[in-house]
């Protein structure tokens, strides 16, 4: 086992990495950027080093300067959270050569995985059914053209080495296509370094269901079911839940044997995500593989209660998987809300100290933060300040969980979204989950 672990991120997941380690036995060591230097994960590790200026480029995007801490520190493994380097396969192969762990898949399946073209080619060679699309990445306007009139609108545009909704245009018509396909590139190339776009069919408010899966290094994969991820704004994920509230058994094993499926074919191993759309007839189709552990990890914690980090851990160790399909069964129901420092109607973030922080308690309830009182929120880094997590022993009991925890969670000094996520969940259509990718938008709530 790992004797010292770095961290390359900040915020409730780099608190997260060090619980799991503490509980473990394992030593852990932050990386910050100024703007970080009072952050919580720097005060909980047991070593913290300054890596850059605030900007994300200069410091937790900054290869060279979070291995020289890995070095310095003599650290065995790093752990990369989400976002930030934790999908870069460059990344995997510099920890490698300077032979440090990564805990994460192999460069070269994450390297598939990232290149969302490539997958989809790969997943239908193999019978997995994926939207009608582009068999490539799309090189230039004039054949973006060809391909949407053969196609038909609305269609995706997409970034191919993209995520977390970046990158990602609607079109729903030919005039809207020249300047969406431009501003879909910039987008790209800001955030990924990568313009390359792909296009594949625009499915109307279909439902987003991911399955979380597991594997060891010597070929054992087994999956932790599904998360309804369905309410979300801009391509932002709001509200996640365990198990999707409207599935039946066959669709259910059907989409499990395909994540399954798809995991094998990858070669993959650690903690990973399988995400699918399903269409208003209960087809399902293969989206893309995220290569990490995912932001809305916790309500599958809760419900199959399992430690997420830990089996990365451990995994990424050399250990065999202790878990057996058949072994694991999960129990209850578990949501998860998104709690944004945002101005709710324009999604614009909201910078400022927090004046009062008063979290929710009581059975089945957890919040993900590492937010505090007096905590200053910076414009320099993702909106997310606190995950609020809770179970019931069913949908309904998760609900009035939900409700009541919403309505004592205080955060005063900065605009959120709690009352949006309050509205959301007490709608007659998201309580009878007549729900979709496109159910904020079309209520306009």
């Amino acid at each position: 086992m790992f004797k010292k672990i770095l961290i390359a991120n900040r915020g409730e997941i780099a608190l997260r990495i060090i619980w799991a380690c503490k509980e473990l036995g394992i030593k852990t060591v932050a990386v910050y950027s100024q703007a970080d230097k009072y952050s919580l994960h720097t005060r909980f590790a047991d070593e913290a080093i300054c890596i850059g200026p605030p900007q994300a480029a200069e410091s937790y995007l900054n290869i060279p300067h979070i291995i020289s801490a890995a070095e310095i520190t003599n650290v065995d493994a790093i752990h990369p959270g989400y976002g930030f380097l934790a999908e870069n396969p460059q990344f995997v192969e510099i920890c490698q050569s300077c032979n440090i762990d990564f805990i994460g898949p192999s460069a070269e399946t994450m390297r598939l995985a990232g290149n969302k073209s490539d997958a989809r080619k790969k997943m239908k060679e193999h019978g997995i059914p994926v939207t009608t699309g582009s068999k490539e990445v799309i090189s230039s306007l004039d054949e973006a053209k060809k391909i949407s009139r053969k196609i038909g609108y609305p269609i995706l545009l997409k970034a191919s080495a993209g995520g977390g909704g970046k990158g990602m245009r609607v079109v729903r018509s030919a005039s809207e296509l020249e300047d969406n396909f431009k501003l879909a590139q910039v987008e790209a190339e800001i955030n990924f370094a990568d313009n390359n776009i792909y296009i594949e069919k625009y499915l109307d408010n279909p439902r987003h269901i991911e399955f979380q899966i597991l594997g060891d290094q010597y070929g054992s994969i087994i999956h932790l079911g599904e998360r309804e991820c369905s309410i979300q704004r801009r391509h932002q994920k709001l509200i996640e839940e365990c198990p999707s509230p409207a599935f039946k058994k066959e669709l259910r094993t059907d989409m499990a044997n395909a994540a399954i499926e798809i995991a094998k074919e990858t070669e993959y191993f650690n903690a990973g995500t399988v995400e699918f759309l399903v269409d208003k007839d209960g087809e399902f189709y293969f989206m893309e593989i995220n290569a990490r552990i995912q932001v809305e990890h916790p309500v599958t914690e809760m419900v199959w209660g399992i430690d997420l980090i830990k089996e990365q851990i451990k995994i990424a160790a050399g250990k065999k998987l202790s878990l057996r399909q058949k072994e694991i069964k999960p129990t209850g129901h578990s949501i998860e809300c998104r709690i944004n420092a945002e101005n709710a109607g324009t999604m614009v973030p909201s910078c400022g100290k927090i004046s009062s922080f008063i979290l929710p308690n009581g059975p089945g309830v957890r919040v993900d933060t590492a937010a505090y009182q007096g905590f200053e929120i910076t414009p320099f880094y993702d909106s997310l300040i606190a995950k609020l997590i809770v179970i019931g022993k069913d949908r309904k009991e998760s609900l009035q969980k939900l409700n009541r925890s919403l309505q004592c969670l205080i955060i005063d000094g900065i605009e959120t979204n709690i009352a949006l996520h309050s509205k959301i969940i007490n709608h007659p259509d998201f309580i009878s989950v007549n729900i979709g990718t496109r159910f904020v938008e079309k209520l306009n709530i």
